[in-house]
């Protein structure tokens, strides 16, 4: 863990967002990709959250529970969609929640989405913004990476105080993971 330099968030950070680039901590990591192998990823997220996710992290690789991609949003030109779109597990990028006017979680670095493809953002009607995630879109799923209501992946977030956007009432985002909701 270290701090994480602007030239790093050429894309995800600008003046006005919510949180400064010195409070924020770029961690690289091991993870079990789909193909059985380890990889190393990197995350941006608030110091405060840094810890915490490290804990998580630390777990999910225990249980070689599988990651596709790590990539910081950067590597995406800070495009939500595009990192989504390419199933990248991403934290930190400075832009409103879907939807809506307000700040994101991940605008704070108190936020990560994990598995974007086989973990959807699913609106109340039933449809997902994207194609390649159709399948994944109700609960529960048993595939890999797939994170379901209860299972040890949310489980070990809310022991550190994390909620989950699938527990959501209407609206499930069940790639979300943020400390201090939304």
């Amino acid at each position: 863990m270290s701090k994480v330099s602007r030239d790093r968030l050429r894309h995800s950070w600008r003046p006005g967002c919510p949180v400064p680039v010195g409070d924020l901590r770029l961690i690289t990591m091991t993870y079990w990709g789909f193909d059985h192998r380890p990889h190393t990823g990197e995350l941006v997220v608030n110091k405060v959250a840094a810890d915490d996710i490290v804990t998580v992290f630390g777990r999910l690789y225990g249980w070689r529970w599988p990651i596709y991609k790590m990539e910081l949003v950067d590597a995406y030109k800070g495009d939500d969609f595009d990192s989504i779109e390419a199933d990248n597990t991403s934290a930190f990028n400075c832009r409103p929640a879907t939807g809506s006017s307000n700040w994101s979680q991940h605008a704070y670095g108190r936020a990560v989405d994990i598995n974007p493809r086989e973990n959807p953002y699913v609106t109340a009607d039933g449809s997902v913004a994207h194609k390649n995630a159709r399948r994944f879109a109700e609960r529960p799923v048993y595939a890999p990476g797939v994170i379901n209501p209860g299972d040890r992946v949310v489980r070990a977030f809310e022991r550190l105080g994390w909620e989950w956007g699938g527990s959501w009432s209407g609206t499930k985002d069940y790639q979300h993971f943020s400390k201090g909701g939304g």
